[in-house]
């Protein structure tokens, strides 16, 4: 990876903004191009971006296309056939008191945007709010991952290629060139990562007042209960949590169960994982690393905090842990603090629905809680009684596919949302535009001083048909 030289940023970001101001990136064939380019890209050149993710990540070619290229073709194509509604003038309704009058709401472009991408998904996460963001006809910056070196480099050079150049730039390096560019003042900040570099962003865009969205992560809980196939379950379960070796924001970061279930639960994620990935998962292509050894040297530290069920084997030299599934894990165990982020997943005993919801609303609110129950009431106390991004039954990870769902934290997990309409709004300005003719002067005969007594019993008669 080439870092971007710190000295042209202010350059880069300046020449953006002429671009904006130009108006070149306003009309929606300009958009529809871009987002073209931008899939055709993805498509022609999808064998490069799988190298590069192997590379990062030790990704699979499969799982590649599946969560990171296949995911952004579904949402540009998405995003293509509702464009033309999401652009569209909304006309509103306008109350007695101002008629005769019109009402509109306009939505219109930020102006110059920064997407800053995390290293776990590399791809996805850095194109995924870019599709919103040209949608939505911005200018844009994107400074990828460093940690993600192989993609970073690709994207760099290919976004050059295939986009305009004048409205979209890539800034490649680390945290000496990220806080440059937040010294540079944009219309809107868009952060994926943790919530301590989250911090670092808002109080950077706070220096401008510019309004930001902030996509961390959290522990996602997962409740199993005894009403449902525990053999299902649990492959359900080992696939959301090993997939891109556990390094998913919305990965199942523990489980809860009572002491009863979790013991029959425990052999069937061995055997889950089994199925998922064979028994000798070093050689298994579809398995991937974790991005760097400050990460193993953490997640390995881990290891040690419950009984082990199956895994626990791992190679410094390739960076590799096996999915691990710890049993007997206390409440304040080490990896019971901060999100795991990795392939071992802790099953935690309580002793009823009560115990696992005031364990979970004691926390901070997670990214996403996963409920493993066919009880009517038991889905009922998780709707109305817990807080988290989504809320998903009977299956992790999935409510990320689904492009009108929105996709966002709350607390200390985010703020803000995206995916489908969401990310063209959140890249979008509502403007609110009225229209009142001068002739007749309704105003200056209703509403305006000095207040008669013909108008006094105008007012209140309006406020009484508000107040019935």
């Amino acid at each position: 990876m080439s870092a971007t030289s710190i000295s042209r940023i202010p350059g880069l970001v300046s020449g953006l903004r002429h671009t904006f101001d130009t108006g070149i990136t306003r009309p929606e064939a300009w958009r529809r191009a871009q987002l073209g380019r931008l899939r055709a890209l993805l498509t022609e050149r999808g064998s490069e971006f799988e190298a590069a993710l192997h590379a990062d990540l030790g990704k699979s070619g499969t799982e590649s296309q599946l969560a990171e290229i296949g995911f952004l073709v579904s949402e540009i194509d998405h995003t293509l056939a509702h464009l033309s509604r999401w652009m569209r003038t909304r006309r509103v309704a306008v109350p007695l008191a101002a008629l005769p009058a019109s009402a509109r709401v306009i939505p219109e472009p930020l102006g110059v945007v920064l997407i800053i991408a995390p290293w776990n998904y590399p791809l996805m996460l850095a194109l995924s709010p870019l599709i919103g963001a040209i949608a939505a006809g911005n200018a844009v910056v994107v400074k990828p991952s460093e940690l993600a070196p192989a993609t970073s480099a690709l994207l760099a050079r290919t976004l050059a290629e295939s986009l305009d150049p004048r409205a979209v730039t890539v800034v490649e390096g680390a945290v000496p060139e990220t806080t440059a560019l937040l010294d540079e003042r944009f219309d809107h900040i868009f952060y994926t990562g943790s919530g301590r570099v989250g911090r670092v962003v808002a109080r950077a865009a706070a220096e401008h007042l510019t309004p930001i969205t902030l996509e961390l992560g959290g522990k996602s809980p997962v409740y199993v209960d005894d009403s449902v196939p525990l053999a299902e379950t649990a492959r359900r379960i080992a696939w959301g949590k090993f997939m891109n070796a556990g390094q998913t924001c919305v990965a199942p970061d523990y489980v809860l169960g009572s002491a009863e279930l979790l013991r029959e639960l425990a052999p069937l994620l061995r055997e889950a994982i089994h199925e998922l990935y064979g028994t000798a998962t070093h050689r298994n292509p579809d398995y991937g690393r974790i991005v760097n050894d400050a990460q193993f040297s953490r997640l390995v530290g881990y290891l040690d905090d419950g009984e082990l069920v199956t895994g626990g084997g791992h190679v410094a030299a390739d960076r590799f842990i096996e999915p691990t599934v710890l049993a007997g894990v206390s409440r304040d165990a080490a990896i019971m603090r901060d999100e795991i982020f990795g392939p071992i997943l802790p099953l935690v005993e309580v002793a009823d629905l009560d115990d696992a919801l005031g364990f979970v609303t004691s926390r901070d609110k997670p990214l996403a809680a996963y409920v493993f129950s066919d009880r009517p009431a038991v889905r009922r106390r998780w709707e109305r009684e817990t807080s988290s991004g989504a809320l998903t039954f009977g299956a992790p990870v999935l409510h990320l596919i689904v492009p009108d769902l929105p996709f966002g934290g709350v607390g200390p997990s985010g703020m803000g949302a995206y995916h489908g309409e969401r990310s063209f709004t959140v890249f979008s300005h509502e403007k609110a535009v009225l229209s009142k003719p001068l002739v007749p002067d309704t105003l200056a005969a209703t509403i305006m001083p000095p207040y008669t007594a013909a108008k006094d019993a105008l007012v209140r008669r309006w406020l009484r048909k508000l107040l019935s």
